[in-house]
């Protein structure tokens, strides 16, 4: 029979406990985190291969696209010919390496589902309303310190199959491309006082509280914009102690 949300909560408390008792730091979180059950079906179990020609992998690797990166790519509620439907937010923040300087020029996309909490693809069969004016979808370049900015509509929060009752609390996803894209680091952003933290296994597999901490973004009220959108501010740090955690380790 598939857990329950208590089933899943108990085995959360277990990790940070067992976590909290071995003193030591936290690198990456663990591929074979038990309560992220659909991670125990499809992490690698043998070590990874090393490629013996990276610039050959970048050969079929993704472009950039048919277009240069625009101003209208940072803007998600400009994509359409209507408006979309939601919470309005700007979303800001810096790229910074581990001494704090600023990372120019760097690719920033994101992707994230609709108000509704349904994502523009084939495969989610989630049952609640597409957005025709919304594809979720949206990239920058940083500026000369380093700085991103997207304006797009808050996500919701959607159900999943990994035990009964799951909910993914509203997140964005980011990438960053780093000098080539056999470097591209891919991680979430997640939103303050959503009650679906504590209940979410993905979030809860970085057993670290303050590594945890750092994937949540803070509300700026400075960054709303009056009569139409509200601000957060998140900034990613690529490496050293303070770094944001990404999904797939530095």
């Amino acid at each position: 029979m598939s857990p329950t949300q208590r089933d899943i909560s108990e085995e959360i408390a277990r990790e940070h406990e067992a976590y909290a008792h071995a003193g030591s730091v936290q690198h990456h979180p663990d591929r074979g985190y038990a309560p992220y059950r659909s991670s125990l079906l499809r992490h690698p179990k043998q070590p990874l291969v090393a490629v013996q020609d990276p610039e050959a992998v970048e050969l079929s690797g993704p472009a950039f696209g048919v277009t240069d990166v625009t101003e209208l790519d940072s803007d998600l509620t400009r994509r359409h010919a209507g408006e979309p439907l939601g919470e309005r937010i700007v979303v800001t923040g810096r790229v910074l390496d581990r001494a704090g300087r600023p990372v120019r020029g760097q690719l920033v996309e994101i992707w994230q589902a609709n108000a509704s909490g349904r994502y523009a693809h084939q495969r989610d069969q989630h049952p609640a309303p597409l957005d025709p004016n919304f594809t979720g979808a949206g990239r920058c370049l940083t500026d000369d310190r380093g700085g991103y900015r997207f304006t797009t509509v808050k996500p919701g929060a959607y159900p999943w199959r990994n035990h009964t009752n799951a909910w993914r609390p509203a997140h964005i996803h980011f990438s960053l491309f780093g000098t080539a894209f056999t470097q591209r680091l891919v991680t979430q952003m997640y939103f303050p006082g959503d009650p679906l933290l504590a209940y979410d296994p993905i979030l809860q597999s970085v057993t670290d509280d303050a590594a945890r901490a750092r994937l949540v973004a803070d509300y700026d009220h400075d960054l709303s914009v009056p009569e139409r959108s509200l601000g957060y501010h998140w900034d990613i740090v690529l490496d050293g102690p303070a770094a944001t955690w990404i999904e797939e380790g530095r």
